[in-house]
């Protein structure tokens, strides 16, 4: 049925209805807790081994692309939380809107962005580049700009330590795979339902250790509706103006079609499976639920809107002359 959301959304859902009714505590808890380390571990170790180095040499050359994503991502964003602070944090409650202010320090997703792209007909091999740059520098650059933002962690010697602790949880398990590549990376390409399952249970087994820490510290019963509410509101803002902003860039300096659509997807996205195992090291446990739910409410909405988007795009006048000029062609 057209209405119903995707297996995953309905997913996530399920889990967060179990996760309210049967969360996890005490000693099952903890054992919830390394298995989601060791999960999300799992999910960038066959990251690492997916990504060609072919790929990375492909989009590297398109620098001012990358430098106006990865602004957007890391300059745009922060600074829209925190300029907005006053007008948008009455919509919330003060502590969902440390979650909003999380949301925007964090890195842009690699899945979501390439498909957008790809299904768009943008440029690829810039998208695959700018992603998977944005999650690697999102382990060195999100810890500082929770720092200055959430004022968390302000000493270098704890800013350090969270971005050892996230690098040795991600990037390491990434390097690895990637070192593994030329062994596995055959394989895996051939099970690509084996890591999509991977990718997509690791983010439902964080979202459960997550929202059970959250339950068990009384989550809902301190979360309003009208706090949801105006949550949604504060994610449409955001999301509306990156994507207004990054649209009028592209065309002000004149980039082709093909750009302008990696730069608005790419720029526009907040990964949850980097963010809530960042969420996990950065925030004491039974306050991770609320710091993810604007995390998770934005993930499903950047995805509704830039399928949208990206439909549109396909459809553009110049690509369909383009399509109908080679089939002419090979008539």
């Amino acid at each position: 049925m057209r209405w119903l959301p995707d297996r995953f959304t309905q997913a996530l859902i399920v889990t967060v209805a179990l996760a309210s009714l049967w969360p996890a505590s005490g000693r099952t808890a903890q054992i919830v807790e390394h298995a989601t380390t060791g999960i999300v571990s799992l999910l960038f170790f066959l990251h690492g081994a997916k990504l060609s180095r072919q790929a990375i040499v492909a989009g590297i050359g398109h620098w001012r692309l990358h430098g106006w994503i990865f602004t957007t991502t890391f300059v745009l964003f922060p600074l829209l939380g925190w300029a907005l602070r006053p007008v948008l944090e009455p919509l919330v409650s003060p502590q969902m809107y440390l979650g909003v202010l999380f949301l925007c320090t964090l890195p842009a997703t690699v899945q979501s962005a390439i498909a957008f792209t790809s299904m768009a007909r943008g440029n690829i091999p810039a998208a695959v580049c700018s992603a998977s740059a944005s999650t690697l520098l999102g382990i060195l650059v999100t810890p500082v700009l929770v720092s200055l933002l959430l004022h968390r962690n302000a000493a270098a010697g704890n800013a350090l330590h969270d971005i050892g602790r996230i690098a040795l949880q991600l990037l390491l398990p990434f390097a690895l795979g990637h070192l593994l590549r030329p062994w596995i990376g055959g394989f895996l390409q051939r099970r690509a339902a084996l890591v999509k399952g991977v990718d997509q249970g690791s983010v439902l087994f964080v979202v459960y250790s997550a929202f059970s820490a959250a339950v068990v510290s009384g989550l809902w019963l301190q979360t309003s509706w009208r706090d949801l509410a105006g949550l949604l509101l504060v994610n449409a803002i955001l999301l509306g103006l990156v994507l207004a902003a990054t649209t009028c860039v592209a065309r002000r300096l004149g980039w082709s079609k093909e750009d302008e659509i990696t730069l608005v997807f790419c720029g526009s996205k907040k990964s949850m499976v980097s963010g809530i195992p960042m969420a996990n090291v950065l925030f004491p446990a039974a306050s991770v639920g609320a710091v993810v739910l604007p995390l998770m409410l934005f993930h499903q909405m950047q995805l509704m809107v830039c399928a949208v988007l990206a439909q549109r795009y396909a459809r553009r006048p110049a690509l369909l002359a383009e399509q109908e000029a080679k089939a002419e062609v090979a008539a």
